[in-house]
Parts: C-alpha cells; structure tokens; sequence
C-alpha cells in the first residue's frame, strides 16, 4: 500500500489527448512539461528530495518495444535524472492494459507482474522510494509495485503520477 500519491493534474481534457500523443503517438518531448507541471504540484518538490530512489513502474517488454520508449522512465529521468533507479523493479510479465479493465478485474490481473531485482534488494532496504507513472485510474498498479518494495524492505513507498482520474 502507498503512503501517499500526488497528482499534477487531473485526468481530464486537455491532458487526456496529450498524454495519448505522449505514450502513443512517440512523442517523448512532453515529458519535460509534463515534468514541470509535476514539480510544481503542492508538496512534490519536498517528496523528491526527501525520496532516497525514484522508480518508474516498468513497461513489459511486449509493450516497451510497441511504444520503443517507457513513459514513466522519461518522466523520472526528468524529475531527478540521479535518483532516478531503472532496473531496480521489474516487469515479470506481460499483463492486459489496465484501462481495457473493470475495477475488480485489475488487481488481479496485476498479481505477480512486478519483482524487485534480486542484486538492488539490499540496496532499496530502509529507503524512501517515491514511485514515478503518468496516469493512475484505480491506483492498482501503483499499489501492486508498492507491495512488492516494501516486501524487499523498502521503509517509505509514495508515488507521483502525472494525471488522476477523477474519482
């Protein structure tokens, strides 16, 4: 479970077509706004210092080479390219996209899709770890990552996100 989650924006228009363009049409240059806009947000700047490692939730491979860039990778690398960690989570397996998915369906359809590296283990133990997605809709996949970080020892896991769905 996260201990908190920030949003930039919510997942509205406009952002709704300009995140489609960002993910899906290979446009990677909105990361950097994107990124701004997420420093920006109320109490982020405090989160990404206090952060010891930002993570971006991995893609599989399958849809990594489809889109030939991950998205949250490029947001983190934006927001603090040193703290920045790219393989210290994985992606186990290919899962159906989440938004394709009712509510209920999506957590399990997130079991056992995330392991954090066997070699960063130690080195994720007693950290704070501030989590880095684009979009987050039920806050399953954010959640499922964040289980799998604190199972490893990670002391503190939050996450920031660039847009949230309206509740």
């Amino acid at each position: 479970m996260l201990n908190a989650c920030w949003a930039a924006m919510s997942y509205t228009w406009p952002w709704v077509s300009l995140i489609a363009q960002f993910k899906f049409q290979s446009q990677p240059g909105w990361a950097r706004h994107f990124a701004l806009l997420m420093h920006s947000t109320p109490f982020v700047a405090d989160a990404i210092e206090q952060a010891h490692v930002l993570i971006p939730i991995p893609l599989s491979f399958k849809r990594l080479s489809e889109r030939g860039f991950n998205q949250s990778l490029v947001l983190s690398q934006q927001l603090s390219l040193e703290k920045t960690h790219v393989s210290s989570l994985l992606r186990m397996r290919n899962t159906l996209a989440q938004s394709s998915l009712p509510r209920n369906e999506r957590l399990t359809n997130l079991k056992g899709a995330f392991a954090v590296a066997p070699f960063m283990a130690a080195k994720l133990r007693e950290q704070r770890i501030l989590l880095i997605d684009d979009v987050m809709t039920s806050g399953a996949t954010l959640n499922a990552a964040a289980q799998v970080l604190k199972q490893a020892g990670a002391a503190h896991v939050s996450a920031l996100v660039f847009a949230r769905t309206p509740a």
